[in-house]
Order: C-alpha cells, then sequence, then structure tokens
C-alpha cells in the first residue's frame, strides 16, 4: 500500500514540474520579443522619415517661382532701349545740328546790278553775312532774322532793308528739288512801288541762299506774293 502512494506524490512532483516548466516556459520567449526593442531601429527609420523634409521640395519649388518674376523683370530693360528710343535723338527734318553764318539779302538802291543780281528799279540785291549761328534747319533763322531786322539803314554799308516796317512771322518752309518755298503770316508795309520787286527779292534770294535752291516761292496768309502785293 506504500508504494501506490509514492507513486502518485511523484506524479504530482511530476505534474508541479511540468505547471512550473510551463509557467517559466513562456516567459523565456519575452526576451526575444524584448530583444525585438530593435523597435527603436524602426523608429531610428523614423528620423529617415524625417528626411522627408528634403522631399518637402516646396521650399525649393517656391525658389523657382521666385526666380519667375526675375525673367518677367528682365524683358523690360529690353523694351527701354526699343523706346526710346532715344540715345541720338533726331531732329524734326533729319539734319544734322551745326553752327555756321547766315546769309541775308539787303538792297543797293540804283546799283544797277553792280554789286549783285540786278532787281526792281535799277537796284541790286547784295549778300551780307551775320555772326556764327547754331541751327538744324538754316531756312528759318535766315528769314527769321531778315523779319527781325527793323532798321531800314543796314550800317554803314549804304544797304537798305524794305522789309523794316513790315510785321511778317516764318511759319515753315519746304525744299522739293531745287525750289524752296516758304510760308508767312502777316503784312507788308512798303514805302513805294519800287519797293514791291525789292520785297520779293530779299525773301527770294535769303531762302534760296538757306536752303542751295536755284527758285523761290514766298506765300503770305496762304496767298502767292505776286498776289499779295499786287494789292498794294
Amino acid at each position: 500500500m506504500t508504494r501506490p502512494r509514492l507513486s502518485a506524490l511523484s506524479v504530482l512532483g511530476l505534474s508541479s514540474l511540468l505547471v512550473l516548466t510551463g509557467c517559466f516556459g513562456p516567459p523565456a520567449p519575452a526576451p526575444s520579443t524584448s530583444s525585438a526593442a530593435p523597435s527603436p531601429t524602426t523608429s531610428s527609420a523614423s528620423p529617415s522619415t524625417t528626411a522627408t523634409p528634403t522631399t518637402s521640395g516646396n521650399p525649393t519649388t517656391t525658389p523657382g517661382s521666385s526666380v519667375a518674376p526675375t525673367t518677367p523683370a528682365a524683358p523690360p530693360p529690353s523694351s527701354t532701349p526699343a523706346s526710346p528710343p532715344p540715345t541720338a535723338e533726331p531732329t524734326p527734318n533729319g539734319l544734322p545740328e551745326q553752327v555756321a553764318p547766315l546769309t541775308i539779302y539787303y538792297v543797293a538802291v540804283g546799283d544797277n546790278g553792280v554789286s549783285g543780281p540786278a532787281i526792281g528799279c535799277g537796284d541790286s540785291l547784295v549778300a551780307t553775312t551775320t555772326a556764327p549761328v547754331r541751327f538744324t534747319d538754316q531756312v528759318g533763322p535766315s528769314i527769321g532774322t531778315l523779319l527781325a531786322n527793323k532798321s531800314r539803314d543796314i550800317g554803314q554799308s549804304g544797304l537798305i532793308n524794305v522789309l523794316y516796317q513790315s510785321s511778317l512771322t516764318y511759319l515753315g518752309g519746304e525744299l522739293n528739288g531745287s525750289t524752296i518755298t516758304i510760308w508767312l503770316s502777316g503784312q507788308f508795309m512798303l514805302g513805294g512801288v519800287c519797293d514791291i520787286p525789292r520785297a520779293k527779292a530779299q525773301l527770294e534770294y535769303t531762302a534760296m541762299a538757306a536752303s542751295g535752291a536755284t527758285s523761290a516761292q514766298v506765300y503770305v496768309n496762304g496767298r502767292p506774293i505776286d498776289e499779295v502785293l499786287s494789292l498794294k
């Protein structure tokens, strides 16, 4: 009867030992899972994901967009040279500016063409020159100087200016081939019949000398000078 009891105790001891081993068995794998705690390595992978700032190329795109304003800023400089123009400003008539004396014609009464072209009542036209003047179109300054002279006698030369009492203004001129045409406004104030060809000759010859033309046409208030002077 004693042996069966011992065997029962031994069976209980073995079963308890098995139970204990069963209990200690699961904790053993726990260290292996804790060793799997290299999840920090996975967490370390998360820092690599923090490198996503490099993928956040949005900042790089924003500089790219900031470069775009620089390209539109470039065209305006290129457009400014097209405007203006404007390093060498062309004169309205396209002529270069120069400095030279002006040639003005006055009358030598009774000279009979000795000192210059014969005109009117046995008179002559004589060319005089002024001090150097700056101009681009010589016709305007020449006619303007003639009309601005309000003296009858030209110094001690013996020449006279029959236009000294007239109130005339130069409006413009045009060279067409070898003919110069000038336009005036205002009124003539002449001293007699012989002053008519003298006044016409002074205007025509002064205009021709300034332009290099060989003939001239003069209009006053839109009408030919011959028509205007024929009413005097």
